[in-house]
């Protein structure tokens, strides 16, 4: 009983903290090549995309033995961020949030996952985009009329790297300096998602209308 109740108390940090155990892993592996030098040796956290790491062959020609690791550790990271987001539907007793968020959490799972599989990366990479922008603005305009100050500060942070990620990726703006920005949109993201687990309850959402 206790161990039940200790993983599902924490399924959320543990799936996370094994997504990226399985990235860090793929990126230690990565045979090499990058967006500026297709013959740099390993994986640059500044010049690599977290996707090189889904290619069945990487940017150097080699046969890419990271896939295995990145794949594990993109599909955890797709449904344990979703699962994050209806397990905090479930605290609120509002439908006009509770249900678009929980929706878009489902959704955010399913189509992130099949980010791994390099034939639909650009497709799936669009709607998920989509479905990631919605769920993380309602949940921020949610968190706004709430008392949590640090998470409506992180919410917003959340939308402005959102944002402007989605804005350099489509217009293809500033592409060099996206892979360092991936990065540190999934540590402000994986900081997020954990308050929404742990500093967020259903009495904080009881006087939101």
């Amino acid at each position: 009983m206790y161990n039940r109740s200790f993983l599902n108390k924490h399924l959320v940090l543990l799936g996370l903290l094994l997504s990226m155990l399985f990235i860090a892993i793929a990126m230690l592996v990565y045979p090499g090549g990058s967006i500026i030098d297709k013959q740099a040796s390993g994986y640059s956290f500044s010049q690599n995309y977290i996707s090189n790491l889904l290619e069945y062959t990487a940017l150097n020609g080699r046969d890419n033995t990271a896939r295995p690791f990145g794949v594990i550790g993109v599909v955890l990271m797709g449904v344990f961020t979703g699962l994050a987001f209806v397990r905090f539907a479930n605290k609120v007793d509002i439908k006009k949030y509770s249900l678009p968020i929980m929706y878009f959490g489902f959704c955010l799972m399913l189509f992130s996952s099949l980010i791994s599989i390099p034939a639909q990366h650009d497709l799936m990479i669009t709607i998920s985009s989509v479905f990631t922008l919605l769920v993380v603005f309602y949940s921020s305009i949610l968190l706004l009329k709430t008392k949590l100050m640090p998470l409506k500060i992180l919410s917003i942070s959340m939308l402005l790297f959102l944002y402007a990620m989605v804005y350099m990726y489509f217009t293809q703006t500033g592409l060099v300096y996206l892979p360092i920005l991936q990065k540190w949109m999934h540590i402000l993201q994986f900081i997020w998602l954990l308050n929404l687990e742990y500093a967020t309850k259903q009495s904080d959402f009881e006087q939101v209308k």
